[in-house]
C-alpha cells in the first residue's frame, strides 16, 4: 500500500521509567505502554525521549522485550538502535531482530563525525545484517551528524531501508525527505517535530514518532485518527492544542526533560531521568503545574 493510501501511524518515543536507584522501573514503563497503546498509539522505545544514551547495551535489550511482551501484537514497536560505532550499533540492530520488533531505527552516530559516504557504509551495513526493516533516524542538533536527502535517496534503494525518522524540526529538510519518499516507492517519512504532525500527514508522511506524545497521547491519537477518518477540522482542533501545549512546554526548559518531568508530576512512577541530567527545580515545577492544570492533564484530586 502507497504511503498516500495507507492509514497513517502515530508513534510515541516512550520513556524510560527509572526508580530512585536509577535502576530502570520496567512495571512502570510496561504501564506506560498500556497507556499509549489504549490512546491507540504505537510505540518507539529507546529513542532520545527513552534516555537511550544512558541506558547500557544489556538494559536496552531487555527494555526492548519487556515493551514487545506488553504490547502482545496489539500495536507495533519500532527500537533505536543507533550507537556512534557500527560495531555496536550492530550487535543492537541483531539482538532486536532476535527479539522480534517492527522496525529498527538507526540514529545518526554522534560524537564520531562522519561524512556522507560514512553514513551510506553505516546504515547499510545494519540493513545488511538484519531482516527487520531499518529506518533512519536524523536528529541533527544532538548528534551533529545530518543526513542529506541525497543521501536519504541513496540508501532508499537498499532493500532492507524502509524510511525515515525526521527529528530536525525544520519544514524545508522534512519536505526534501518527502520529496524522496515521493520518488523512491517503499521508502515511508515519520515526521518528529510536533508542530508538523498534521502538515506532515496532508504532505505524504507516513505518520509521527513524537516526544510530546507521552504528555498528550490521546490528542496526538486524535490528529492522525481524525485525518485518517477525513476529518480535517477535528485533525486540525487536536494539531492546535498539540502545538500551544509543545510552545508553552518547551519554553520552560530542554524538550525531552520538561516531557518527562511533565510526566512525572501526573504520575511519580516514571521517575527522574539518570544523572547527569538536570536536577528538578522548584519554581519550574510550580510553572509546569499550572501549565498542566490549564490543558488538564493533572490528575483528580
Amino acid at each position: 500500500m502507497s504511503t498516500s493510501t495507507a492509514p497513517k501511524r502515530a508513534f510515541v518515543a516512550l520513556v524510560t521509567c527509572f526508580n530512585t536507584d536509577e535502576t530502570i522501573n520496567y512495571a512502570a514503563t510496561r504501564a506506560q505502554v498500556r497507556r499509549q497503546v489504549e490512546a491507540g498509539n504505537n510505540i518507539m522505545c529507546a529513542g532520545t525521549n527513552g534516555d537511550f544514551t544512558a541506558l547500557t547495551h544489556e538494559e536496552k535489550i531487555r527494555l526492548t522485550e519487556e515493551v514487545v511482551d506488553e504490547v502482545a501484537g496489539r500495536a507495533q514497536v519500532i527500537v533505536n538502535a543507533g550507537m556512534p560505532a557500527t560495531f555496536e550499533t550492530l550487535q543492537l540492530a541483531r539482538a532486536f531482530d532476535r527479539i522480534g520488533v517492527d522496525g529498527i531505527a538507526v540514529i545518526t552516530p554522534f560524537f564520531i563525525a562522519c561524512t556522507q559516504d560514512g553514513l551510506v557504509r553505516h546504515f547499510s551495513t545494519i540493513a545488511d545484517a538484519v531482516k527487520t526493516p531499518v529506518y533512519l533516524y536524523d536528529i541533527p542538533a544532538r548528534t551533529q551528524n545530518h543526513i542529506e536527502p541525497e543521501t536519504a535517496a541513496r540508501l532508499a534503494d537498499h532493500g532492507n531501508i524502509a524510511g525515515i525518522k525526521d527529528s530536525g524540526g525544520a519544514q524545508e529538510t522534512l519536505a526534501a525527505y518527502l520529496q524522496v519518499s515521493r520518488e523512491k516507492p517503499g521508502f515511508t517519512v515519520y515526521s518528529g517535530p510536533d508542530h508538523l504532525v498534521l502538515w506532515s500527514l496532508q504532505n505524504g508522511a507516513a505518520g509521527c514518532i513524537s516526544g510530546l506524545g507521552n504528555a498528550m497521547p490521546e490528542v496526538l491519537a486524535g490528529i492522525v485518527g481524525a485525518y485518517n477518518a477525513g476529518d480535517l477540522a477535528e485533525a486540525e482542533r487536536h494539531q492546535a492544542t498539540f502545538a500551544a501545549f509543545r510552545t508553552e512546554l518547551y519554553a520552560l526548559g530542554f524538550a525531552p526533560a520538561m516531557v518527562k518531568r511533565a510526566l512525572y508530576l501526573r504520575d511519580p512512577s516514571v521517575g527522574a531521568s539518570r544523572q547527569p541530567a538536570l536536577l528538578p527545580d522548584a519554581d519550574q515545577d510550580a510553572k509546569l503545574r499550572t501549565l498542566l492544570a490549564r490543558y488538564a492533564l493533572l490528575p483528580s484530586a
